[in-house]
């Protein structure tokens, strides 16, 4: 009993005086070879001459707390091993590292993970309402080079759900305005303005520089523009729409899955599907649609979890709903059947 009250006392010792930690196991290291030099056989024989139970316990004693001392300092070793040998990285500036710690400790990221999304190029189509989380949540992230088209510019109407744009950037061509935004977010990437409409003119050109597309756009020739080159380029392209109410997202990736003409075969006839313009949309919708997108573009570029590809997402904000269908490659896709 007075050997474990000495040990409490020296615990008790250490947290209050706050005593380094090597002299912490000393004490206790000094305490344990009194323990035993007191109940040793030269100073407490036993009846049958060996050695006493006190002495056999304090060794016992010793050597699991040596045991469980060397498993606790090997599992720190190897813990403090894979995060430095993940994230450090010696083109990565401090400030850098302190901006993404959030992201380097997350087991799924890491410090590899972040120099993933450092060394991306993403083409963002649009920087209106989907556009404006995308291309913020993807700058605060840490994409290295970020590509926005867009040949609109900023008027009042759009500020109730753009919330790249300012009251003060009305007149400004969105993609100018969404730059000086993200460039204020993180001055560690690059921004890539192009003021002008995606047309297939530019389009393939354009969408080859880049690793991963995000399509915001609002109207149906855009999206399927769009959809056509990436699934011929072989480039992932995560697609958002909104409209009132409800939105959905999905990772098109052919050929390793459906592209976004597999599930949506058929245009919608002009005027049955309409935009916000002419439906309307409330203003949160645009950012819970455009935050995941920008989440399956990280989880996509860093391999982390199981993103969107082969299933459609569904949010339905007015009642909070969400559902995810399963979708799947069509044999007759007139855009990926021969990709």
């Amino acid at each position: 009993m007075i050997g474990l009250i000495g040990f409490g006392g020296i615990w008790v010792a250490g947290r209050y005086l706050v005593l380094p930690r090597a002299l912490l196991w000393g004490l206790a290291g000094l305490w344990w070879v009194v323990l035993l030099a007191t109940n040793s056989p030269l100073v407490v024989p036993a009846p049958d001459g060996g050695v006493s139970a006190g002495f056999v316990g304090w060794v016992t004693f010793g050597f699991l707390a040596a045991v469980v001392l060397i498993y606790r300092e090997g599992l720190g070793r190897l813990r403090a091993r894979v995060p430095v040998a993940a994230a450090v990285d010696d083109k990565m500036r401090p400030a850098e590292l302190d901006r993404y710690a959030r992201h380097i400790m997350l087991r799924e990221i890491g410090g590899m993970g972040q120099r993933s999304l450092r060394e991306a190029r993403v083409l963002v189509v649009g920087a209106g309402g989907l556009g404006s989380p995308v291309l913020l949540y993807l700058a605060a992230a840490g994409v290295g080079t970020i590509g926005v088209i867009d040949d609109d510019t900023v008027d009042s109407s759009n500020l109730q759900r753009q919330v790249i744009h300012t009251d003060a950037r009305i007149g400004m061509d969105k993609v100018q305005s969404a730059m000086i935004a993200m460039q204020a977010l993180n001055p560690f990437i690059t921004v890539r303005p192009y003021a002008k409409r995606l047309d297939a003119d530019i389009a393939e050109m354009l969408i080859a520089d880049y690793d991963l597309v995000l399509d915001g756009s609002d109207n149906f020739d855009t999206r399927y523009l769009v959809n056509a080159v990436c699934a011929k380029a072989g480039k992932p392209l995560v697609a958002g729409a909104i409209t009132q109410w409800e939105g959905q997202v999905s990772l098109y990736h052919a050929p390793h899955g459906p592209c976004y003409e597999c599930v949506f075969p058929v245009r919608p006839a002009p005027g049955l599907v309409p935009t916000c313009a002419e439906a309307g949309v409330v203003a949160a919708l645009p950012g819970v649609v455009g935050a995941t997108m920008a989440a399956e573009a990280i989880k996509h570029i860093t391999g982390a979890g199981e993103t969107l590809q082969g299933r459609l997402m569904i949010y339905d904000a007015l009642y909070a709903e969400t559902r995810v269908i399963a979708v799947k490659r069509r044999a007759d896709c007139a855009v990926c059947a021969g990709v």
